[in-house]
C-alpha cells in the first residue's frame, strides 16, 4: 500500500514538479506526502582553503546562518502555495484530503533521503543533472541506502488526468524488475490499462513475460505484452512507450553495479538521462 509518499526538496528549481507528481499519487491512494528540506549546513558555506582570522570567521558563519534561514522560509513559502494548488493539505485534522507535511533536516540531502526514507513507501526524486552533478547520489540513496521504489520525474512536466493511467512496464525477468513489479501494485492496479514490455531474452532462470501476465491475473490485473525490436532495450523501452502512450514507465535499475552502469553506461543509466516521461524504479 502507498500511504506515506517522501519528498526530499533543495533549491535547484525542481520543488514544483516532484510535488505535483506526489500530489496526484496521494489523492489518488489516500496517501500523505513528507517534504522534508534538506538544509545546508552553515559551515558548508564558508569559503574553502582561505585562512581567515577568528573575527572573520565568526562574521561569516553569521551570515551563513541568515542566509540557510532566509532560504528555508522562502522555500516553506512556495511549499505552502504549491500544496494548495495541487490539493494537498497541512491541517493534519482535515478530512477528504491527502495531507502534506514540511520538516527541515540539516546535512547531505544522500544522508536525509536514507534515514527519512527507510520508512517511507515510496521516494520522489528529480530527474537527475549529469551535466550539472546534481541528483545522482540521491537516486543512490534511495535505492541502496533507503531500498524504496524511487518516481523520477523529469524536467518541469506536470502530472494530468493521464498520469499513472497507462502504465507500462519492462520485463526481463530480472530480479530488479521482480522487485520493481512487487514494489509497483498499487499503482499497477489502479491502473486503466497495463502494458508489459519485452525484448531480447529473459535473464537466465527468470520468469518469462507469459509467467508475469499469470502473476498479474492472479491479482486481478489484466495486463497485454508488448515486444519491441531493438538492439538498446533502453532505447526500445522508451520509443515503445511513447508509441503505445503510456504515462508511466516501471522498471528494474541497476541489474549491474551503480558504478558500473555509472562508468560504462547501462541501460538504468541511458533511460534516465533520456527520458521525457515519469519512470518508477526499484532495485
Amino acid at each position: 500500500m502507498i500511504k506515506s509518499i517522501l519528498v526530499p526538496v533543495r533549491g535547484d528549481g525542481m520543488v514544483a514538479t516532484v510535488l505535483a507528481h506526489a500530489a496526484e499519487l496521494a489523492k489518488q491512494h489516500k496517501a500523505q506526502v513528507s517534504v522534508v528540506h534538506c538544509r545546508a549546513q552553515a559551515k558548508d558555506l564558508m569559503p574553502q582553503g582561505v585562512p581567515l582570522s577568528e573575527f572573520a570567521r565568526k562574521v561569516m558563519l553569521e551570515q551563513a546562518t541568515e542566509l540557510a534561514d532566509r532560504q528555508e522560509n522562502h522555500l516553506r513559502g512556495i511549499l505552502h502555495r504549491l500544496a494548495l494548488d495541487f490539493g494537498l493539505s497541512e491541517d493534519p485534522n482535515a478530512e477528504g484530503t491527502a495531507l502534506c507535511t514540511f520538516t527541515e533536516e540539516q546535512g547531505r540531502m544522500a544522508d536525509v533521503v536514507k534515514h527519512a526514507g527507510r520508512l517511507s513507501d515510496l521516494i520522489v526524486l528529480p530527474k537527475p543533472q549529469r551535466e550539472r552533478n546534481l541528483g545522482q547520489s540521491s537516486l543512490k540513496a534511495a535505492l541502496y541506502g533507503a531500498g524504496r521504489p524511487v518516481l523520477i520525474c523529469p524536467g518541469q512536466l506536470q502530472p494530468n488526468e493521464t498520469f499513472a493511467q497507462h502504465v507500462a512496464v519492462g520485463w526481463n525477468g530480472s530480479l530488479p524488475a521482480s522487485r520493481a513489479v512487487a514494489n509497483s501494485l498499487d499503482l499497477v492496479q489502479s491502473a486503466k490499462r497495463v502494458s508489459i514490455l519485452t525484448g531480447g531474452k529473459v535473464q537466465s532462470h527468470g520468469p518469462t513475460v507469459d509467467e508475469l501476465v499469470e502473476y498479474y491475473a492472479m491479482r486481478g490485473i489484466e495486463a497485454e505484452i508488448v515486444r519491441f525490436e531493438e538492439s538498446d532495450p533502453a532505447t526500445g523501452l522508451l520509443k515503445t512507450c511513447e508509441h503505445i502512450g503510456a504515462s508511466l514507465l516501471i522498471i528494474g535499475a541497476y541489474s549491474h553495479s551503480h558504478e558500473t552502469e555509472m562508468l560504462f553506461g547501462g541501460n538504468t543509466e541511458r533511460i534516465v538521462d533520456n527520458t521525457e516521461m515519469p519512470i518508477l524504479m526499484a532495485h
